[in-house]
């Protein structure tokens, strides 16, 4: 594992109680950042924490009070992950219920405004921050019967751009990544035809490492990363086609 510095640094990252979240809290606590775990799981969450000794909190990551209190409670945030996300299960359009469509943005979506909303004045007042949100190749490409997760995440590309404008020239730097589709628990969620549909999009025909989406990830929040901003990083195995 190469080394990449994030000593002195206080990272939160969203959904770190398992896959790619744990995965990336791993390697910022390997890299010697102090790392805070936000989940919907207090449980989950606190195991990982022990594990990394790192410190865990369970938030509600849609209530704007929750976060605000998580916020004041993490203290001085240099690096935020917008990791958290569900998909919402796979149906047609015209299949899914409202309160699921609803329910998939407002944690996919919505989620990461309230959590950027909170954090990111700390970060311009102290003239530092890295912000990477997890998006997915979805994004680009739209999978059919997951409209609401590529609609989703379509919208995290597009708050990433915007927010990258809006905090050129202030030490904050956002990016989001487009990751194919990782095995973590979020596949007992998907139908096994989505699984397979998703298998037969990726040229290197395997699925991604969650280590190998948090070795990107820890790039994005360190120091090294500095002349990018409001950028998509695929890493997809070759699905991108742009």
């Amino acid at each position: 594992m190469n080394q990449i510095d994030l000593r002195g640094r206080r990272a939160v990252v969203t959904g770190g109680a398992q896959g790619i979240g744990l995965a990336i809290a791993r390697r910022f606590a390997a890299s010697g950042a102090q790392v805070v775990i936000w989940d919907a799981n207090g449980e989950a969450a606190q195991a990982a924490a022990d594990e990394l000794g790192a410190v865990a909190r369970r938030v509600e990551l849609t209530d704007d009070a929750d976060v605000a209190a998580a916020a004041a409670e993490a203290g001085a945030v240099d690096i935020l992950v917008n990791n958290a996300g569900i998909t919402g299960g796979n149906a047609r359009l015209w299949e899914i219920a409202p309160d699921v469509w609803r329910q998939v943005m407002q944690v996919n979506l919505n989620a990461p405004y309230v959590i950027c909303r909170a954090l990111v004045p700390g970060m311009i007042q102290r003239g530092y921050g890295r912000i990477v949100n997890v998006a997915s190749i979805a994004a680009k490409e739209g999978n059919p019967n997951a409209s609401h997760y590529s609609a989703s995440k379509a919208g995290l590309v597009a708050l990433t751009k915007s927010l990258g404008k809006e905090l050129a020239g202030t030490g904050v730097i956002v990016n989001c990544i487009t990751p194919a589709a990782a095995r973590t628990p979020i596949f007992d969620q998907m139908k096994q035809e989505h699984i397979d549909y998703m298998l037969s999009k990726i040229p290197m025909n395997r699925f991604l490492e969650p280590d190998e989406a948090a070795a990107l990830v820890a790039w994005l929040a360190s120091e090294d990363c500095a002349f990018s901003t409001g950028a998509v990083f695929d890493i997809s195995g070759g699905r991108a086609t742009y």
